[in-house]
């Protein structure tokens, strides 16, 4: 069941790795320019995810942040659906090393699960770092949407 969750909010086409980004600011409009281009949200999402970032920052530990717009861009939302982008060289995030940003669309909480799994993954070092440094989308994908199965199974 996770892994279809997984595959219903993130997929392969999301996924973009290795890439750069000058300042954090760049990271997340690049972040929010992939939940565009899939459809995800309206135009004006991405300004959310900066106002989102300018009041308190979404950096969440072990490299990672996840951009995510304000209560009132969830309006622009058509869909939920999640981006993955790795910056390999990483982003300064006010003192913080990112190599991972995870842009969230969100009509609901459909997205709380793979987060979850994010959550997981991070909490284990050789897992973490798999993460930062996948170079195949099919690895993120795999590495997210297999840590449920234990719950999913109980």
């Amino acid at each position: 069941m996770a892994d279809q969750l997984t595959r219903s909010v993130l997929h392969a086409d999301g996924i973009s790795l290795g890439r750069s980004a000058v300042d954090k600011w760049d990271a997340v409009r690049q972040t929010g320019a992939v939940l565009l281009q899939l459809g995800a949200a309206d135009d004006g999402y991405v300004a959310a995810m900066l106002e989102r970032e300018g009041s308190v920052s979404t950096y969440i530990g072990e490299g990672v942040a996840i951009p995510h717009g304000t209560d009132a861009g969830r309006a622009l939302v058509r869909r939920t659906t999640l981006s993955f982008l790795t910056f390999p060289d990483g982003v300064d995030w006010d003192g913080e090393d990112v190599r991972v940003c995870v842009g969230i669309a969100a009509t609901g909480d459909e997205h709380v699960a793979v987060l979850s799994g994010l959550a997981q993954v991070l909490m284990e070092a050789d897992s973490a770092e798999r993460l930062r440094t996948a170079t195949d989308p099919q690895e993120v994908l795999a590495l997210l949407s297999g840590l449920h199965d234990d719950e999913d199974n109980a």
